[in-house]
């Protein structure tokens, strides 16, 4: 696991291994280990290492066996050693025992087309000196994060927003339409960023660059559906369970102590069971992280799914002065706006975690791929609804829910049921993502500067999020939540979440549930065996039923809820009324001072839940506060 950075350019530099020093240094939390380069006169390629594999001689970049084709790889390879024994037996001699040492060989061998073999979570960057090109590539789900800036003298690429920005010829321009993603989305899809000069590169894609010319990007690969009706459920659940094992293993590898986070879940018990499992009972470490709430700590039944399965298992527990203590920090922390307020007990149990592994699993996609949120229950009714109601009892029925008293309870029925009611009349990728979290267009436009909806006159998030869900080619609903949960909710949110928590201190998570080859045997289970009547992850539960106390697999699906409308009505209420004043809101000049301070106002007095759209502010001011501080949009 590393950091990597880089750049291309036309003309030579001054100073470029000064500037790719800083740009590797800004990344130093990702590799606290090691760091290396290579430079010619055209490009510089630097990484900073965690040893998982190889700690002994996999020193980056790899090169090939004549020094023409250099690599640096974020992230790992699982099927390194088949693919090595491949290419050995091909002619191609190897130096260490690294898995990025495979990319290159196999790069010589098929191109770009290389992606294609690499079962893993990758970001990669490889120069080939003989053709003059740079070859970018990222894993398919989307787990290993690269920014990348395509400028007319230069092509500057990063883990990290921050590595990006080190290199002194990226501008630092907010984009305004990411500000209106950002707060439909609560993240900032790929290929966008929060900077209008800085792309991301999309999961399962690859991007190539030659100096002076303009990046190509193609997908190498996409999520399908191909639902095969023949197996009989029992089949199925056979098959599912048998690439689970074969997924989880093949990430038990490592030269590093290795672990598991642990909600008290499906996902993450099933990780764990198959994990301790395959490791030795009382061998295998896990960890949780609980809330005083009693309605948002899970702590109980990780320690339930722990003694289950014999692990060594540590808790901690996040409050809220835990949570003010890291909000100086939060906005270098995410290096990017992100709305996910599980984001700082991530870190927190990420920091914790370090002190005794250096990997960890995680049960990250599993209610992605096998409808485990509300949201897919929420589809059906919310279809005939939307149809039936004429645009005046949905206001009315808006205007009675609306009246409903505010708890800060986790999934109350009042929030709940508000998010459901406003999402009716929206279009279905639409309704889905206001479902997840998000403002409806007209909250949005309340919320904006007029200054900053002047300048978006033209654009619109919302029909960009139809349209790509349209150009899928999708038809059956559930299929398309699927694949909308997965390409937005998951690879720009959760796993964004994941990634800057974890190697923020510099620990490697990995998801054996992202696995590609299980992510498309997923896509041919049908839909009925996922959602099946009112109960979500049906064939995912049935597979582990002999994993898991039946308490875990009949429980009601609860997400790493953090108590923030609580917090934000107490002990976080001075914060926010100073991060988010009229004054600080006015200079920034992106939203309406009248607006938040109405926002701030219900919700604090306990009139309304509000605790979404303003941690979103907060979260936004965080990173302006870090990134660009004294920069205005009016």
């Amino acid at each position: 696991m590393c950091g990597i950075a880089g750049f291309l350019t036309s003309e030579p530099w001054q100073d470029r291994r000064g500037i790719l020093r800083r740009m590797t240094q800004a990344l130093r939390h990702r590799g606290p280990d090691d760091h290396g380069e290579y430079l010619d006169e055209s490009v510089a390629l630097g990484a900073r290492r965690l040893r998982v594999i190889d700690v002994a001689t996999g020193r980056q970049p790899i090169a090939n066996e004549d020094g023409t084709v250099q690599v640096v790889l974020n992230g790992e390879i699982y099927n390194f050693k088949a693919l090595r024994a491949r290419l050995e037996r091909s002619g191609h001699r190897f130096r260490t025992s690294s898995d990025a040492e495979v990319i290159v060989h196999a790069y010589e061998d098929a191109g770009e087309a290389c992606v294609r073999e690499l079962d893993g979570m990758f970001a990669f960057a490889l120069w080939d000196a003989t053709r003059r090109t740079l070859l970018l590539a990222r894993d398919r789900m989307g787990e290993k994060p690269l920014y990348y800036h395509a400028g007319p003298d230069a092509f500057v690429f990063g883990s990290e927003l921050r590595a990006v920005l080190e290199c002194p010829d990226v501008p630092r321009r907010l984009d305004l339409a990411s500000v209106s993603r950002y707060l439909l989305f609560e993240c900032i899809p790929a290929p966008s960023s929060i900077l209008s000069d800085v792309s991301k590169l999309p999961p399962a894609h690859v991007l190539t660059v030659a100096p002076g010319a303009k990046p190509h990007l193609e997908p190498y690969w996409t999520m399908r559906f191909a639902p095969d009706h023949s197996p009989t459920e029992s089949e199925w659940v056979e098959r599912l369970r048998a690439q689970l094992e074969t997924s989880v293993r093949s990430r038990l590898v490592s030269d590093v102590p290795l672990g598991a986070l642990l909600s008290g879940g499906v996902d993450s018990g099933t990780v764990v069971a198959l994990a301790a499992a395959a490791t030795g009972h009382g061998r295998f470490r896990t960890f949780s992280v609980g809330f005083a709430p009693p309605s948002y700590d899970e702590r109980r039944f990780a320690r339930l799914v722990a003694e289950h399965c014999g692990t060594e298992h540590s808790e901690i527990l996040f409050t809220a002065q835990h949570a003010i203590a890291l909000m100086e920090q939060v906005g270098e922390l995410l290096d990017e706006p992100l709305v996910d307020a599980s984001f700082l007990p991530r870190y927190a149990l990420a920091r914790a975690a370090r002190r005794s592994v250096t990997v960890v699993l995680s049960g990250d996609g599993g209610d992605e791929l096998f409808c485990g949120y509300p949201t897919f229950l929420a589809d059906r009714p919310a279809r005939a609804l939307g149809g039936a109601l004429p645009p005046t009892a949905l206001r009315r029925l808006d205007a009675l829910v609306s009246r409903l008293p505010s708890s800060g309870q986790y999934g109350s029925v009042d929030f709940l049921l508000k998010q459901f009611v406003r999402a009716l009349p929206y279009s279905p990728a639409v309704r889905t993502q206001l479902l997840l979290g998000g403002l409806v267009p007209a909250d949005q436009a309340d919320l904006l500067s007029p200054a900053v909806r002047a300048e978006l006159d033209g654009f619109d998030a919302y029909d960009e999020l139809a349209r790509m869900i349209d150009d899928t080619g999708l038809t059956d609903p559930i299929e398309r939540m699927i694949y909308q949960h997965a390409r937005f909710y998951l690879a720009d949110q959760t796993l964004v979440a994941a990634d800057r928590a974890t190697m923020a201190v510099g620990l490697e998570a990995r998801s054996p549930l992202l696995d590609h080859a299980l992510v498309e045997l997923a896509g041919r289970i049908p839909s009925r065996l996922k959602l099946a009547g009112w109960t979500t992850k049906h064939i995912l539960k049935r597979a582990a039923a002999d994993l898991l106390p039946v308490t875990i697999t009949d429980r009601r699906k609860q997400g790493l809820g953090v108590p923030t409308a609580m917090w934000l009505r107490g002990p976080l209420r001075p914060l926010l009324e100073d991060r988010l004043g009229a004054a600080r809101i006015a200079r920034r000049g992106l939203f309406e001072p009248a607006t938040v301070e109405r926002l701030i106002t219900e919700h604090v007095e306990g009139h309304r839940n509000h605790r979404k759209v303003l941690w979103a502010l907060l979260m936004l001011d965080a990173w302006c506060e870090h990134y660009v501080p004294h920069a205005r949009w009016s």
